[in-house]
């Protein structure tokens, strides 16, 4: 079975063929509205706690870890063992812990609203240079926090623009962030990551992708090869 787009002669795909996709796709799903909540230092953690878990473990963990500690400044001073425990449902406690209090020492006092209104490159590069932290991280606070134009590339959404052929075969996640914002110029970038990651996790899973229901069928190499195949 194929794994990924066929390669063969693979050009950059258009934005209208990104807005083709989340056509269908808002049909069989809905439209995902966005709702800034203006938290970055909440989005920040909560994403570093997601890493490697499903929701329900991170949000477990970061729940407990709220419970436990009235503010991030408490976090941030707090023992590492006590942290650590807090956060144990989300899995790697003790590498999220310390890494919590290292991004949490780099921040200091600041309350990060700035990211708001700054040049979008300039917010970026800040949330890239705390500890550990990586373009989808950066890009889940940019857009979650406030609502800003960038689009984070998880592994559901790195897995089906790849089998629709939206990346270079091989693409670094790198790259694959910098297609997305490419191809989702006059489109809602949140609704393009929300609705790939819904598609990933119904329809397009990484196991046994039921391509034969699928609405991008006609629209996906993979699943026009896979289809074919049997």
């Amino acid at each position: 079975m194929p794994t990924a787009a066929p390669s063969l002669q693979w050009k950059p795909a258009q934005p209208r063929r990104l807005r083709a996709i989340l056509a269908r796709l808002r049909d069989a799903y809905g439209r995902p509205v966005p709702r800034a909540h203006r938290a970055p230092i909440d989005e920040l953690i909560l994403t570093v706690l997601s890493q490697n878990t499903n929701d329900r473990n991170r949000d477990v963990a970061y729940t407990r870890l709220r419970e436990r500690f009235a503010s991030w400044a408490e976090v941030r001073d707090a023992p590492v063992a006590e942290v650590e425990e807090a956060i144990r449902p989300g899995g790697l406690a003790p590498t999220k812990a310390v890494r919590i209090q290292e991004i949490l020492r780099a921040i200091g006092d600041d309350d990060l609203s700035w990211l708001e209104d700054a040049p979008l490159e300039e917010a970026r590069d800040y949330l890239q240079e705390l500890p550990g932290v990586g373009r989808k991280t950066a890009a889940c606070v940019l857009l979650f926090a406030y609502g800003r134009p960038d689009i984070p590339v998880d592994t559901h959404v790195y897995r089906v623009g790849s089998r629709l052929g939206l990346f270079r075969p091989g693409a670094s996640f790198n790259e694959a962030h910098d297609e997305m914002l490419r191809l989702a110029a006059g489109a809602s970038p949140y609704e393009a990551h929300v609705a790939l990651i819904r598609h990933g996790r119904r329809t397009c899973t990484a196991r046994a992708p039921r391509c034969w229901e699928c609405p991008l069928l006609s629209l996906c190499p993979y699943g026009k090869a896979r289809t074919k195949a049997r």
